[in-house]
């Protein structure tokens, strides 16, 4: 062999040599043992041993099949989400678009009731109910009704202004007591609502002039119990978590919800910008006072009743997303443990429902459980990293670990590919170059929800908290600077 052949053969050894260690393990299993030496006989300056009969290799043990076994459950599951998030992204690019109620724009239009509650949003409360005074809709048809929960700033003051500016459009509701929060007081103020059609918008939310029509037009549909706007970012441009938080936006309503609307299935009502058929609501039990998301508790709860929930995609609504990581983390927090407690409590209501398909019951089901993800991808992390130092890696282990490692790979940019098709169906091309740091939100979400999810779980709970998002818009001018302009 020449010189050169054989630095190539030494050189590939020693490349696959890590490779070779690695699978030492796995080939030791599965090779029987050499046979062990016996009592020596002398022969000479050598010794001849005599062969014992080889061992079988010992089974694994009840846990290490039972880590096994957990570790192929988490595959499967992150598996499944995997398909769904590319499931409807390719309905986006490529099928179908549904947008059955976007056509009507002449219509008899019903009576409507605007809720805007309000904790302490003296920043940001004028503008939205400047922005509703200006939307197009029958003045003697809508009836506005700030919400005031429990204020200690001067949200209560700024409301009351504008009611007197403009009576008998403006209906102040001041909530002094009483349990706390968002759904405690919509429960409250719906006892006095007449109208059968309920619109709600956080108050830092600027709907747009024709949203209001938008949103009213679908219960014209006797089957539809709720409807859901598309929420986008005003303050994009404040950071870079902002702008990231703007993209995770765009795939989770311009991708996810229309999607599921696209296909019949289950788009989910957001308390946030949206509408309620409150005829409906009573009937499924009403606000659901113990809850931190009181908008999945009333999707559900109108799913399992026979209702159906419609998304608008072209309906938008502006809203101030956090500007600070605390503020998120907090957020999100919120968001996980109401959604995981309307899942402890829904699961099998939703399963169960007569009046879902098949479908829907799936991708409800899939909708309950997205959070709980989070610790289950975490415990699959585990599990292949405690399998692999254990030794246990038969070829059906080192495929569960590879199917988790591919996940992290591949799979989780499921999500990130909806993500990009969001911002390219919005034209937002250059916000693509953003998407590897979405990483790093994904990493604080995954720890966070993580947490949320696994308090919920704890047979022993705390009081829950309602932690209010920060707001970080200024007023443009005082109360009284802003009323003065002239009457819409």
């Amino acid at each position: 062999m020449s010189l050169s052949l054989r630095l190539l053969a030494r050189r590939a050894v020693l490349a696959l040599a890590p490779f070779l260690w690695a699978a030492a393990p796995a080939v030791a299993q599965s090779v029987p043992a050499r046979p062990a030496p016996a009592s020596p006989v002398p022969a000479g300056p050598w010794s001849v041993v005599a062969a014992e009969p080889a061992r079988a290799a010992l089974p694994p043990a009840p846990l290490e099949r039972g880590l096994v076994w957990a570790l192929y459950g988490v595959v499967g599951l992150v598996l499944v989400y995997t398909v769904r998030h590319y499931g409807f992204t390719l309905n986006r690019l490529f099928g179908h678009q549904r947008h059955p109620y976007a056509a009507l724009d002449t219509l008899d239009w019903p009576a409507i009731t605007v809720v805007i509650p309000c904790h302490n949003e003296e920043q940001v409360v004028g503008t939205g109910i400047e922005a509703l005074l200006r939307a197009d809709y029958p003045a003697d048809r809508l009836t506005l009704i700030p919400l005031n929960d429990r204020s200690s700033d001067g949200t209560r003051e700024i409301i009351d202004a504008y009611a007197a500016r403009y009576p008998g459009r403006i209906h102040p509701f001041h909530r002094t007591g009483g349990k706390p929060g968002k759904a405690a007081a919509l429960g409250e103020v719906m006892a006095g609502i007449t109208t059968d059609v309920v619109l709600v918008f956080d108050a830092d939310y600027v709907p747009g002039r024709d949203l209001l029509k938008q949103l009213a037009a679908p219960f014209c549909d006797p089957e539809v119990g709720a409807v859901m706007g598309r929420v986008v970012p005003m303050n994009t441009g404040s950071n870079l978590l902002t702008r990231l938080l703007e993209m995770e936006r765009t795939g989770g309503y311009q991708v996810d919800q229309q999607a599921r609307m696209n296909l019949r299935l289950v788009p989910q009502y957001g308390g946030t910008v949206g509408g309620i058929r409150r005829s409906a609501l009573n009937a499924v039990g009403g606000w659901a006072d113990d809850s931190l998301t009181e908008d999945t508790e009333a999707t559900c709860r109108l799913l399992a009743g026979g209702w159906k929930v419609a998304y608008a995609n072209r309906s938008e609504c502006y809203e101030e997303v956090p500007e600070t990581w605390p503020v998120r983390i907090r957020q999100i927090r919120r968001w996980a443990r109401g959604h995981t407690a309307a899942a402890l409590r829904h699961t099998f209501h939703v399963a169960g429902s007569r009046h879902l398909s098949a479908r829907e019951r799936i991708d409800g089901l899939l909708l309950l459980g997205v959070y709980a993800m989070s610790p289950v991808l975490l415990a699959g992390w585990i599990l292949a990293a405690v399998l692999f130092y254990m030794g246990i890696v038969p070829i059906h282990g080192a495929l569960a670990i590879l199917a988790v490692a591919s996940y992290n790979t591949v799979g989780n940019f499921a999500v990130f590919f909806e993500i990009a098709t969001g911002a390219r169906l919005d034209g937002h091309y250059r916000r693509i170059r953003l998407l590897p740091l979405n990483l790093l939100g994904f990493i604080v979400s995954l720890v966070a929800t993580s947490r949320a999810v696994l308090t919920e779980l704890w047979p022993i709970r705390g009081e829950l908290v309602w932690d209010k998002t920060e707001r970080f818009r200024r007023p443009t001018a005082r109360p009284e600077v802003a009323l003065a302009r002239p009457t819409l």
